[in-house]
């Protein structure tokens, strides 16, 4: 029986450009960490940061997201690309699919911690400003699932089931049509879950990290329960699939980090974010300083204090038509 009610897949996911390829699994990726970029870049102006520093971290997170996300997924599938009549130049061929949210965010952690150390601005804050953002980009990338009708759920006669070509079920399922879209239900919970950090952030003042935190703990909520209708071939560990251990770990992790530091340091951190160009002059004339200490003031009492004060006095004018002190320099004449 079809389901003329279910879900099409694209009959395409690669156009031509004359000799360039422009895939909708890369698109899809980019469309996320523009609009990410674009909402982290507000609510850290929000924070009291500069506009643009989101964008110098992106420069350092993003590339080292794909490059965990790849890592994490070649790791944990390994033997699609090693073994007997395997090509292991193909763990390379990123435009095929094949991305692991749990590289991703580790890695780009990580290049986001070097990116804000060298700007002088706090990591956890950073990190709860762009969290939402994050989810979303997560969501919109899913569509490229889409584009490569792969990473769907088990088969299904809902409304809202997907079709599948052939070619692209799994082996043991030619014979059903439709299948649960996963992609779509991913989509659906991450930007619900970027609506609850951005809701919890605004109404509980979450700081040191906690709305990142928050942001965890609800996707791999969700991750759990979609990991488990998926159908692709993936390693389990006790009978469960590896991804959905590791959204269960990540889990409580985050909902343990939350407490503590609700405890330890409750409320908002204060961003004061130093200009790029006091970070630079801090290095250039002392390299043994390092990073300026966050949190410190930047062109206020700590400039004025660094102004030597065996300066003689200004020598005051006197007003021309009253003889008073005007408070300026008398200019030269």
């Amino acid at each position: 029986m079809i389901n003329l009610a279910a879900i099409p897949s694209p009959s395409q996911g690669v156009w031509h450009l004359g000799p360039v390829p422009l895939r909708a699994y890369a698109l899809c990726i980019i469309l996320g960490v523009i609009v990410a970029i674009w909402l982290g870049n507000r609510r850290w102006i929000a924070r009291g940061g500069r506009a643009g520093t989101v964008v110098d971290i992106a420069v350092w997170a993003v590339p080292f997201g794909l490059i965990g996300a790849r890592l994490y997924h070649v790791a944990t599938d390994y033997e699609l690309y090693f073994g007997p009549g395997r090509s292991p130049m193909r763990a390379f061929a990123v435009w095929e699919g094949g991305l692991g949210v749990w590289g991703a965010i580790a890695f780009g952690a990580l290049g986001g911690w070097i990116a804000c150390r060298r700007r002088g601005i706090p990591l956890p804050a950073m990190a709860d400003a762009v969290a939402p953002g994050i989810a979303i980009a997560q969501g919109i990338g899913r569509w490229g699932n889409w584009f490569n009708q792969e990473l769907f759920g088990a088969p299904t006669s809902l409304p809202w089931g997907l079709r599948i070509d052939p070619a692209h079920r799994p082996d043991g399922y030619g014979q059903y049509a439709t299948f649960h879209p996963t992609f779509l239900y991913e989509f659906l919970w991450t930007f619900g879950v970027a609506g609850l950090v951005i809701w919890a952030d605004r109404r509980f003042k979450l700081g040191h990290g906690r709305a990142f935190a928050l942001y965890v703990a609800g996707y791999t909520l969700g991750r759990g329960w979609i990991e488990y209708l998926r159908i692709d071939d993936v390693n389990h560990i006790l009978g469960l699939r590896l991804n959905l251990w590791t959204s269960l770990v990540v889990f409580l992790l985050a909902v343990a980090y939350l407490l503590i530091s609700a405890l330890l340091r409750p409320g908002r951190e204060e961003v004061v974010e130093p200009a790029a160009e006091v970070v630079a002059d801090a290095a250039d004339t002392d390299p043994e300083a390092g990073t300026p200490e966050v949190g410190a003031e930047s062109g206020t009492k700590q400039d004025a204090e660094s102004v030597p004060q065996d300066r003689p006095p200004a020598e005051v004018a006197e007003h021309p038509a009253t003889g008073g002190e005007t408070g300026h320099p008398r200019r030269p004449s």
